[in-house]
């Protein structure tokens, strides 16, 4: 599976599409509604075959919602069943039923087999309406899904998702490495190179605390404020498409130059509230993502180590565990074979033989289980 996205021309007709995203937001909010009030009268839980039933009655009678196409209703009830099942499997980790969503704030609807046709050029037509895109690309494959998302400054893009049926690509080097991830440096690599991190967000500190105070200094609801809004969002976007860019060139650098990546696994959420702002800027989940999907694409493999394994406080040549290390410690000698010790690297190479350890490429003593993808 492949996903495009496109970007739909500006133009007056897109209003169709954006009342369509409004209506599909009133549906969304209608059958939390239902859930809610089912359990309240039952005690039990409403299944998805049951709540698409009683919105097919209820679409008959309202034109509003007859502007959302059927199978795009369908799509809402078997999201918000996807939801409340995450939210039965892991409600003791904290993970909350789905809610009610500000209908101007509604992002997208997704149409599957029927509502849409692509025509000749860059052409699409959504219901009995036809749009342009920017057609950055050819569209391969058969098309499985079309979704129409709407951004917060009002902008519409098209996701396409295609089964193209290409073979995967495989770019074989024989190398495995490690990798460890850091506040100072971004990426220390086993075989001592180092990824320092532009850190978008804070060499853009300054235009975007700027951009925030010129927007709360506007009236509310006035029309400056709106555009100081949209001021603000831009920069945020720019920040993001900029970090996301540099984390694709990345991703295909490191999978040319390795077969085998070892991660350790990260506990971000802790992470975010020690370090906040910082751990946001670096992303690590979202690189960790991308990279996941490049390596697939190239049939290479990626491994995560467990989490609690002391890659820091073990020395690399002779596997002595220290008690012991602070954070600010970057560099410390090992009592039992006198090595000196750098923090990053050092973990970096623990992290390889484990990981080497547990796809039987080597043997490592004090290996913990490790996880492929």
């Amino acid at each position: 599976m492949k996903t495009l996205k496109f970007k739909l021309y500006q133009h007056k007709r897109n209003r169709h599409l954006k009342r369509t995203i409004n209506a599909a937001g009133v549906i969304y909010n209608h059958c939390i509604a239902l859930h809610r009030r089912y359990y309240r009268m039952y005690g039990k839980y409403l299944s998805c075959a049951k709540l698409q039933s009683h919105i097919a009655k209820l679409r008959k009678r309202n034109s509003f919602w007859q502007q959302v196409g059927s199978q795009a209703v369908q799509d809402i009830c078997q999201r918000i069943d996807k939801a409340y099942q995450l939210f039965f499997k892991h409600n003791k980790k904290g993970v909350r039923p789905p809610g009610f969503k500000k209908v101007k704030k509604y992002k997208s609807f997704t149409l599957k087999q029927a509502g849409y046709k692509f025509l000749s050029g860059n052409r699409v037509k959504i219901g009995s309406k036809v749009y342009q895109f920017w057609k950055s690309r050819e569209i391969e494959g058969t098309v499985k899904t079309l979704t129409i998302k709407r951004t917060t400054l009002g902008e519409l893009f098209m996701v396409v998702v295609v089964d193209d049926g290409s073979s995967e690509v495989e770019v074989k080097t024989g190398r495995i490495a490690g990798f460890d991830f850091g506040l100072k440096t971004f990426l220390t690599c086993s075989d001592g190179t180092k990824i320092e991190s532009p850190q978008f967000f804070k060499q853009s500190l300054n235009a975007m605390t700027k951009a925030a105070r010129q927007h709360s200094k506007k009236l509310k609801g006035s029309s400056h404020r709106e555009r100081a809004r949209k001021n603000l969002v831009r920069k945020y976007e720019d920040i993001s498409n900029r970090r996301r860019d540099w984390f694709w060139k990345l991703a295909h650098e490191l999978t040319d130059k390795f077969d085998v990546l070892c991660f350790e696994t990260l506990n971000l959420k802790g992470m975010q509230r020690l370090w906040g702002r910082k751990i946001s800027d670096l992303a690590f989940g979202e690189f960790l993502q991308i990279l996941e999907w490049v390596a697939k694409k190239k049939n290479n493999l990626v491994i995560f180590i467990d989490q609690w394994y002391p890659s820091s406080k073990t020395c690399s040549s002779c596997s002595h565990v220290l008690e012991n290390l602070d954070l600010s410690l970057r560099e410390w000698r090992c009592p039992s074979c006198q090595s000196v010790n750098g923090r990053d690297e050092n973990a970096a190479l623990n992290i390889q033989m484990v990981g080497a350890s547990s796809i039987r490429l080597g043997d490592v003593r004090q290996a913990m289980p490790a996880i492929a993808v």
